[in-house]
């Protein structure tokens, strides 16, 4: 696979969505405390960065599991923006992650 073939607004969106789930998880939600500290979702944050990071990767190397990696990234990313607007006050968050899920479900499909 090409890069001209890959999908570069969904390896965008992955990209970014890593990064604002990173930087919000270290630096809003530890600073922010309580429900922001809770494990599910705090725990959740870091997983969405991690997947994100991982899906763009395998998408540049042009892998044959991008298919896969997006549909799980899809809907890690459609749980954590769950989490976040039920903890509150992460609308980056929130709204990165639903990018990245809508990128990666057509990715997906």
């Amino acid at each position: 696979m090409s890069f001209t073939h890959l999908d570069t607004d969904c390896i965008e969106h992955c990209t970014a969505c890593s990064q604002i789930c990173y930087s919000s998880a270290l630096n809003h939600c530890l600073h922010a405390g309580g429900k922001h500290l809770e494990p599910s979702h705090f725990t959740l944050m870091l997983n969405c960065a991690k997947v994100c990071e991982t899906c763009a990767y395998l998408q540049m190397s042009g892998s044959s599991f991008s298919s896969q990696i997006c549909k799980l990234c899809a809907d890690i990313c459609e749980a954590c923006a769950e989490s976040c607007e039920r903890v509150g006050d992460m609308e980056d968050c929130v709204t990165a992650c639903r990018k990245c899920a809508e990128g990666c479900r057509e990715m997906a499909a």
